[in-house]
This record gives structure tokens, sequence and C-alpha cells, in this order.
């Protein structure tokens, strides 16, 4: 009886808490995104091919949450961008008091991207906002193609389906047309891109989606009177 009470206080005052930070990131025409996936999906490996492929000129800066241990962080330091750890310390997801701590001292008009690795979770990081401007869900073909039916909350919150370690297609049994149709299911309009951290195959499309979508929002920046930088 008193679960249901003091979890709508504690997702209100995160809704509080991400607005704040949505309406920073916008004044600073920063573009978020938060990466939301299962245990051993890629979003690390991602990332990592990701900021590889980067100019060491560009403004982009990392947050990556996990439960213990700072490992991740290391994995994505080496490519020379700005990257911290959010260690929850039991906690499943990250909230929005967790990333406006860890940005602290960060200079915001010194970025362009902002990426968030969220816990290796697809239920717990939905329900949080975090100020972001997509939420993208990581599908790795070493899970099932069911799982946008057992975890729909997610993809029908995501704008972007990564399908991840594709490379392994010819090796497991996922089927990944029936994965993109249960995810389309759940919601019509998601976007999908598939995805090779290992060999590179899609990154261009993932890369490609990212310079869209910061366009557009940049866009959306101007219309609401921004002074609005080019986009990523």
């Amino acid at each position: 009886m008193i679960r249901v009470p003091m979890e709508g206080k504690v997702l209100n005052e995160n809704e509080k808490a991400a607005a704040a930070l949505r309406a920073e990131f916008s004044r600073h025409n920063v573009f978020v995104v938060n990466l939301i996936g299962s245990p051993g999906c890629g979003k690390t490996a991602l990332l990592e091919r990701t900021l590889e492929s980067f100019d060491p000129s560009r403004r982009v800066a990392v947050l990556t949450g996990d439960i213990q241990t700072d490992a991740d962080a290391a994995r994505l330091a080496r490519y020379g961008f700005p990257v911290r750890q959010i260690t929850t310390a039991g906690a499943c997801h990250l909230d929005a008091r967790m990333v406006r701590n860890a940005l602290d001292g960060w200079d915001l008009a010194n970025l362009d991207l902002l990426f968030i690795e969220n816990v290796g979770n697809l239920v717990c990081p939905t329900s949080y906002d975090l100020g972001e401007a997509h939420k993208i869900v990581l599908l790795s073909v070493t899970e099932g193609e069911e799982k946008p039916l057992k975890y729909p909350g997610i993809f029908f919150k995501a704008d972007l389906m990564a399908m991840t370690k594709i490379d392994l297609l010819p090796y497991v049994p996922f089927r990944a047309d029936v994965a993109e149709r249960n995810a389309r299911q759940i919601h019509p309009g998601i976007e999908i891109v598939r995805v090779s951290s290992t060999t590179g195959a899609g990154m261009e499309d993932w890369l490609r989606w990212l310079r869209a979508a910061s366009a557009g929002l940049a866009v959306h920046f101007m219309l609401a009177g921004n002074n609005c930088r080019a986009p990523v």
C-alpha cells in the first residue's frame, strides 16, 4: 500500500531534475542520447567504435553507468574524450540527479554531444528520464528476437533500436527480421540500424542516424530562439 505513492514521488522528483537538465542541455545546444540495453549487449563496444571514428577535435563526452567498477570508463577514456563513470552501488539504473552530479565541473558550453551509457537493464532505466534527446535501445543477436515483446516499455520509448553483434548472425539462431517486426509491433515508428562493433558493419548507418538526429535537434533549438551551432 505504501510502494505506489513512494514510487510516484521518486519519479516525480526525477522528472523535475530531468526537466532542469533538459533545459540546461537546450541552453548550451548539447545533443544527448541515452543508451539502454541488457548486460553484454555491446553498449560500451559501440561507444568505443564510435569514439574511435571521431576526429580528436570533436566536442564529445561520455557518462557511463555501472553498479560497480570503473572498467567501462577506463575502456572509453583511451580515445581521448572526457569520460566519467557513475557507480550506482547497487541501483539498477541512472537517474537525473546522478547525471547532474556527474556533470559537475564540466562546461557544457564546450560540448556538442553527450553519450549516456545506462546500467545494463531493460526495465528500470525505462522509467527514468535523464534529460536526453533520445533513448536508444540495443538488442544483440545473442539475445532473443522476442525481447521487444517481453520488455515493451523501453522499445516503446526508444527512438532507435541498434541491433548489435550482427557479425554473429551466421552462428546463432536469431531471426533479425522477426526481431525488427516485434520491435515495430511495439513501436511502429522506431528506427532500426544493424551494426557490428567488431567488423564495423553498419557503423556508417549508426553515425548517419546520429548526424541526422542531432541536426533535427539543432533546428528545434534554432526555432526555439537559441544560438545554434552546427550539428555533430
